[in-house]
């Protein structure tokens, strides 16, 4: 933490040569470690500001299309695995979550999104987790509205 010496200035008789003088002072007492360089190159300027743009504008797109998919494939897997029973219902329904999420994986490469190599990996994971909890909340949803009152359970409501 830089110390600041106390100014040590002559008294003057006119209130407003006291701002002045004070106003001088300052900007001769401002330590070296305080002093900022303007002209310091940014450590990343490979994107400027219309890329970064439309990068943001192809993610946002890219976790929407995966939010609608959700609902949709979640919906969807309800009554296309209608006639599998037990277990295989589960696994056929988590089969067709992850084939929808591949092609979404595909879509968004065709997209052809200009990402750093840091951000890479945001085709992948951009939006997964909302679209595996949507997903499994409307599927698990959509089947107990259709098929609850089929099921006999021995309790009456």
């Amino acid at each position: 933490m830089a110390k600041f010496k106390k100014k040590k200035s002559a008294p003057t008789s006119d209130p407003d040569d006291s701002k002045i003088a004070s106003i001088k002072n300052e900007s001769d007492n401002i330590p070296e470690t305080e002093k900022s360089d303007p002209e310091i190159p940014s450590k990343n300027p490979s994107f400027d500001e219309a890329e970064k743009s439309e990068k943001d504008k192809k993610l946002n797109k890219l976790f929407w299309m995966r939010v609608a998919l959700a609902i949709i494939a979640g919906t969807a897997a309800t009554f296309i695995f209608e006639d599998i029973e037990g277990e295989d219902k589960r696994w056929a329904s988590i089969g067709f979550m992850i084939v929808i999420f591949l092609g979404t994986i595909i879509v968004a490469k065709s997209m052809k999104m200009q990402l750093p190599s840091s951000d890479r990996k945001k085709i992948f994971t951009q939006a997964i987790g909302s679209y595996v909890f949507l997903y499994l909340f409307t599927w698990i949803v959509t089947h107990t509205l259709v098929f609850g009152n089929s099921f006999s359970n021995g309790i009456n409501i």
